[in-house]
């Protein structure tokens, strides 16, 4: 008999921050209204309240989230618990995405992301790119950052 190992979470989070010219308010409607997030991410069903589950209709499988955290203008963070298909081979992604917003002197907003909490897989690529910025990282080796004109934030 062979005893199943099962991954533990990495404690390396993926992070980056950014300068927008836009101010939080506005930045709090495109993570936290539904056809504005859907714009720059995925077709979803988010509602920015504490204990609210939503989901994210990704391009391969269904993302299971529940909002951990939401204050409005500030800080949105949420479990993402994405599960590939049945054709799929890789196992459950689980993870923790925290966006925190803070008005610059200017009246923009510093935006910071990170996801974290992640189970790792065999060759796991992951891009991570939000309100103009972006980090992609493949293999979590030789991290290159970017600006990038779309928003993403997936898993694969």
């Amino acid at each position: 008999m062979t005893a199943i190992k099962h991954p533990t979470a990495t404690e390396a989070p993926l992070s980056f921050e950014c300068e927008l010219p836009d101010p939080p308010e506005k930045v709090w409607r495109a993570l936290s209204e539904p056809e504005l997030l859907a714009a720059w991410m995925m077709p979803n069903d988010i509602k920015p309240e504490t204990g609210k589950r939503f989901a994210f209709a990704g391009p391969d499988a269904r993302i299971e989230c529940e909002v951990l955290e939401a204050e409005p203008g500030k800080l949105l963070r949420y479990s993402w618990r994405e599960r590939p298909g049945a054709a799929d081979p890789l196992p459950a992604f689980d993870s923790v995405v925290t966006f925190t917003l803070a008005r610059t002197a200017s009246g923009g907003t510093h935006l910071s992301i990170v996801h974290d909490g992640f189970v790792p897989v065999a060759q796991p690529v992951l891009a991570v790119a939000g309100a103009g910025c972006g980090l992609s990282l493949n293999a979590r080796k030789n991290p290159t950052a970017a600006n990038a004109p779309c928003m993403m934030l997936r898993a694969a």
